[in-house]
């Protein structure tokens, strides 16, 4: 065991580790504008120098944060089924809403930023459904998708920032029973 006079042995896949956590975290909470390096390397405890080299800037790490929240080439069920439908209710009811859906409604100063939170939100909302109505013969399929993603994102972000006061006190079973209705996936 080395002893308090001795330097710490770095761990470089830790300290990475720690600082996508940290990073996700703040992300997710504060969005990416408001979310500053060394904010990220407070929390986890990392010089934030480090995300530079590890990373290679703030704008890569959102991005490695991104990629991180799923796995590549994964297909995605889309959000009419019920059970994914529930899991983006409950979690964005919990943690907020992400850095991908806050890019679809105010845009990040970091251009590389919002192009990786837009591909992000292609991959994992609007290419599902837009699949899903592909097969299911729906015309104009890129347009349903992009209007009932925005009506979704409109519930979540209304019900987060409770201007909505009844959207902010529904219980998760009353909110998914009415979005499924209004969706169209009952």
């Amino acid at each position: 065991m080395p002893d308090a006079s001795s330097p710490r042995r770095r761990d470089a896949a830790a300290s990475r580790a720690r600082l996508l956590a940290a990073a996700g975290e703040l992300f997710a909470d504060r969005g990416y504008d408001r979310t500053t390096a060394r904010d990220i390397g407070e929390r986890a405890g990392v010089d934030p120098t480090m995300i530079a080299r590890y990373f290679g800037g703030k704008a890569q790490l959102f991005i490695a944060v991104l990629r991180a929240e799923g796995e590549p080439g994964e297909r995605l069920p889309d959000v009419l089924e019920p059970a994914r439908l529930k899991g983006l209710i409950e979690r964005t009811g919990t943690r907020g809403p992400g850095p991908i859906l806050q890019a679809a409604i105010r845009p990040y100063d970091n251009p590389e930023a919002q192009k990786a939170a837009l591909a992000e939100l292609d991959h994992r909302v609007l290419t599902p459904l837009r699949e899903r109505f592909v097969r299911e013969g729906v015309a104009n399929p890129e347009l349903r998708a992009e209007v009932l993603s925005a009506a979704l994102i409109g519930v979540i972000l209304g019900r987060h920032a409770g201007a909505l006061e009844q959207l902010a006190v529904a219980g998760t079973a009353e909110l998914l029973t009415l979005l499924q209705g209004i969706l169209g996936s009952e």
